[in-house]
């Protein structure tokens, strides 16, 4: 196999942004996608089912933000090693880093399968709703370390400039859970019908078919994978390196799901409808922002080599594009949704409460997207800069400062709109706030 290793110190920066965010954008849309037909099928079962999935995110954002933080530590510290180090000391590090990572979320998954009714209590679920939970959880904690290994090798590989394979593993395993989930939900053919047990376990098989292929790529084509890790000193060491990023990156991603816990059971007192709304409306918002994701997600590697070579302008002229892409893409996503949001509701369910909720949602949030996307582009870009605290600091203000207080405040006063202007102003003012002061550090690294 050939490696795709690219250099990005060097050549047209607006066509080396497009040919690494579109393979990354194909990628993120087969992990939402499949999100999304997950919500959609189990829609079909009833309120309770769906309303017990939208529990659920919480829980699962957490673990996943667990992986991501490990994989972005990993894709910075090699992305900023790649073009200046022995390839036997980068193997070393990507090794490593997998190895932390699946210590770290087996560590996780125990305690939340034995703390599965408590949690979730907790958040407000009750009754029937509980028992679904318990259902889809227990599975889908089982499958965890066949999302965590690929996430972090997915990152891995885009570290050396390939966006290209991860992205095309990513829509693989998509189509994969796509295929499996009315089979194993509804019991079509020889396949026993499952109901939410079904879409957990359709979603364990997809991510385990992509485990394998990550491994093959890994160890055979990159030759960046090796079961000797080295000295325990070396280990501890590559491991300080990878948390000096993962560790803020991961608590700026764990205050999302914790926060939106919070969110969930302030939503959860107006009804299973408005939970189960929230939900879908929730995956419709990953869906609709992928796109400033999957460009978020390689501002990481390119900035990474450029830093490592002092490219200051060129990480400069990188921001500006990626700051009037996130604004005119909002823009475009918002009259979307205003046009079409009573429709794309629709699709997930034909409650006619369920719907309107959605709709509401669309109409106040959507109108902050561009902004929300300034904070996931600013976030990535800390990271690619290895400055990864002040992202933490601005989620942690977006999301306990702002968002939480605001929607309790905006509950009382205007019901559900009240908690969905709450989400509009966190945007807004964290977007602002995070991408302005972005600019400031990088311009202060320049001068020293």
């Amino acid at each position: 196999m050939k490696n795709r290793n690219k250099n990005l110190t060097e050549g047209n920066i607006k066509k080396q942004l497009f040919d690494l965010t579109w393979p990354m954008l194909f990628g993120m849309m087969g992990i939402v996608i499949f999100n999304l037909v997950d919500t959609y099928f189990v829609g079909k079962l009833g309120v309770h089912q769906l309303a017990a999935m939208s529990f659920s995110f919480p829980i699962v954002m957490f673990i996943n933000s667990l992986s991501q933080g490990i994989g972005i530590g990993t894709s910075s510290l090699i992305s900023r090693n790649i073009i200046s180090t022995s390839r036997q000391d980068v193997k070393m590090m990507a090794s490593r880093a997998i190895l932390l990572g699946v210590i770290v979320v087996i560590a996780f998954v125990i305690i939340g399968i034995s703390t599965i009714r408590p949690t979730f209590s907790a958040l407000g679920a009750k009754n029937d709703i509980l028992n679904y939970i318990s259902d889809y959880m227990t599975i889908w904690y089982i499958g965890v370390p066949f999302v965590v290994i690929p996430m972090i090798g997915n990152n891995i590989i885009r570290a050396t400039g390939d966006t290209f394979t991860p992205g095309m593993l990513m829509v693989s395993s998509g189509v994969i859970n796509i295929i499996l989930d009315p089979l194993l939900i509804f019991g079509y053919g020889p396949f026993p019908e499952m109901g939410i047990k079904g879409a957990a376990l359709a979603t364990v098989i997809a991510r385990s078919t992509s485990l394998v292929f990550i491994l093959i790529i890994l160890i055979k084509r990159e030759k960046l994978l090796t079961f000797y890790f080295g000295r325990l000193k070396n280990i501890f060491a590559t491991w300080k390196d990878v948390i000096h990023i993962a560790a803020p990156a991961s608590l700026g991603m764990l205050i999302t799901p914790i926060s939106i816990g919070f969110i969930t059971k302030i939503i959860a007192g107006y009804g299973k409808e408005a939970v189960a709304a929230f939900g879908v409306a929730s995956r419709i918002e990953m869906f609709v922002l992928m796109v400033v994701a999957s460009l978020g997600s390689i501002l990481i590697i390119f900035i990474g080599q450029n830093i490592s070579k002092q490219k200051f302008l060129r990480i400069f002229k990188s921001l500006n594009y990626a700051l009037k892409f996130s604004l005119i893409w909002g823009v475009l996503v918002f009259v979307i949704l205003l046009l079409f949001g009573q429709a794309i509701a629709s699709v997930f369910t034909d409650n006619i409460v369920v719907i309107e909720i959605t709709k509401k949602y669309f109409y106040i949030v959507g109108a902050s997207y561009g902004f929300q996307g300034l904070v996931m582009l600013s976030t990535a870009s800390y990271n690619g800069i290895n400055k990864p605290y002040p992202s933490a600091v601005f989620s942690l203000i977006r999301m306990f400062i702002l968002y939480v207080p605001l929607a309790w405040i905006g509950s009382k006063i205007f019901d559900l709109n009240g908690v969905f202007g709450a989400g509009f102003i966190a945007n807004i003012v964290i977007g602002v706030l995070s991408f302005w002061y972005l600019h400031k550090t990088i311009k202060k690294m320049n001068i020293s």
